[in-house]
């Protein structure tokens, strides 16, 4: 893996750092399995690249994005919540309708950013190679917005979201409406979501309607591999761990492609992720079993 290739996997990582964050809040702090994201990241990436295109600056065109991704976690919240809809379906039902409204968005399957400002582009006039800042500029974001997730989810309304999603019948006993609080957390994951939509479209200068597909694996990959090699029992080092989990991801999806002995090519990289979240699974569930395979095939 040559240098580019190396700090060119940071920045993705840290991108879908914030898919990460998203999925801890929607299936580790709420409890709720939410596929609403495989339509929120492409939604916010068309958001921010249309935007960027009409001559939004690309700072507002981002946060704008984020906000259209917040719509789309409240949207599915709603569909569960105030129609009694399954939660899985919900997200189903909201995921599929986005792909009409981005395509809507977009005025076709895709919007390219070629020669536009984005939010990357101020990094060139430092006298230093974009592709060292670009990473230090991806980290900065992703670590504000862990920290700012970190604070608001210790505050009072925090407390009582982690509370719903641990124990709904208490928290309502409690008197917490654990269905604001449904509205409330899907909506910040999936905003997490846009965020990083618009990111990875400004980043590599495109936004595409099919860009979601697998997202929800790369989320849950990354709040997997992250918690299983990082066990934390304090909030701040589980975000963490989710963080550290999405740059081993795209780390192990890279070096595995760029394994010339496996025969992997960059259409594989689903078949990659789906067999990495297979393996840290079963090691979680196994470990001494894993442990003895291990053990036999170093003999």
């Amino acid at each position: 893996m040559s240098l580019y290739e190396f700090l060119g996997t940071i920045e993705v990582g840290l991108v879908f750092g914030l898919v990460a964050l998203g999925a801890f809040l929607s299936f580790r702090v709420l409890q709720f399995p939410d596929l609403t994201v495989e339509g929120s990241f492409p939604l916010g990436a068309a958001v921010a690249a249309v935007l960027i295109l009409k001559g939004v600056p690309p700072g507002a065109a981002t946060l704008a994005a984020g906000a259209s991704g917040f719509a789309a976690g409240y949207l599915t919240a709603t569909l569960n919540v105030r129609f009694g809809i399954l939660n899985i379906l919900a997200g189903i039902l909201v995921a599929i309708g986005l792909y009409s409204i981005n395509l809507r968005v977009m005025g076709g399957p895709n919007a390219p950013l070629l020669g536009q400002r984005t939010i990357f582009s101020g990094l060139n006039g430092f006298g230093v190679p974009s592709f060292w800042l670009t990473p230090l500029l991806a980290g900065a974001i992703v670590v504000t917005v862990k920290f700012a997730l970190d604070l608001f989810l210790s505050t009072g309304v925090g407390l009582a979201m982690r509370a719903a999603g641990a124990n709904p019948a208490m928290s309502a006993a409690n008197g917490v409406d654990v269905g604001r609080m449904k509205l409330l957390g899907l909506g910040m994951a999936n905003a997490l979501t846009a965020l990083s939509g618009a990111l990875f479209a400004q980043l590599f200068g495109a936004a595409d309607a099919y860009m979601g597909i697998g997202v929800v694996i790369v989320g849950l990959a990354s709040v997997i591999v992250g918690n299983s090699l990082l066990p934390a029992r304090t909030l701040v080092l589980a975000t963490f761990a989710c963080l550290v989990g999405a740059l081993l991801y795209r780390f192990a999806v890279a070096l595995a492609l760029n394994a010339d002995f496996l025969g992997l090519q960059a259409s594989d990289v689903q078949l990659v992720t789906a067999a990495l979240v297979a393996l840290t699974l079963i090691a979680q569930r196994s470990p001494g079993r894993m442990g003895r395979l291990f053990k036999a095939g170093a003999r």
